[in-house]
Formats: structure tokens, C-alpha cells, sequence
């Protein structure tokens, strides 16, 4: 809830996903988290195209991750 809180209030631009109604997204999550279900779990494009994921990362991370 701490980073949707804060990418919200920073105007920060997000999809979230619910993995507990997405089976592919709930998949993705477990392959990138030693088959954990782990939230959150944040996949990030950059403008370059380089794509990055976080367990749980703060918002300076995965804004960091943005502008990369």
C-alpha cells in the first residue's frame, strides 16, 4: 500500500495488476520470486527500452528505474 500511496501522490505513471485475478500475472510474479507470490513486484520499461523488476522496492528505485 506505501508505494501505490506514493507513486499516486507523485503522479507517478502505473498499471497495477492483481495477481490473484491474473493467473499470468501471478506466474510472472512467482518466476521472478523463487516461486513466491511476493507484492509488490514492479516491472519497469524504461523510455530505452531496458526492462527492470524489484521485489518491494521504494519509490526512489523504481523511479530511478523509470528514468533509466
Amino acid at each position: 500500500m506505501k508505494l501505490w500511496s506514493q507513486l499516486r501522490l507523485t503522479g507517478t505513471p502505473y498499471r497495477p495488476v492483481n495477481i490473484w485475478r491474473d493467473a499470468e500475472a501471478a506466474a510472472f510474479v512467482r518466476s521472478v520470486n523463487d516461486g513466491n507470490e511476493t507484492v509488490p513486484t514492479v516491472r519497469v520499461v524504461s523510455p530505452s527500452g531496458a526492462e527492470s523488476v524489484m521485489t518491494n522496492p521504494s519509490l526512489a528505485q523504481v523511479r530511478a528505474a523509470m528514468a533509466d
